[in-house]
């Protein structure tokens, strides 16, 4: 009985530390990152100019999602918010 509990008390450990060694990125995979970051502030910017511009939501949707295309998950360039 006693081995079983030190098995479930050690699992969650050992579970909680592979997540997070599987979860470390090399420095090519963070600069990535760090640029496809800066990629979908500059099309949520343009998004931003163009409802200030007047064109509409429907127009500055589609501008945003071709910019974003390939550079994160979902339609809403990797942010969504409510309306």
């Amino acid at each position: 009985m006693k081995k079983l509990w030190t098995a479930l008390c050690v699992a969650p450990l050992l579970l909680a530390s592979a997540a997070a060694l599987a979860q470390a990125h090399s420095d090519k995979q963070t600069k990535e990152d760090i640029e496809r970051h800066r990629a979908m502030a500059a099309a949520h910017e343009a998004a931003a100019k163009c409802l200030e511009g007047g064109k509409g939501e429907a127009v500055c949707m589609k501008e945003l999602q071709a910019a974003c295309k390939n550079l994160a998950i979902g339609k809403y360039c990797g942010m969504k918010h409510a309306h």
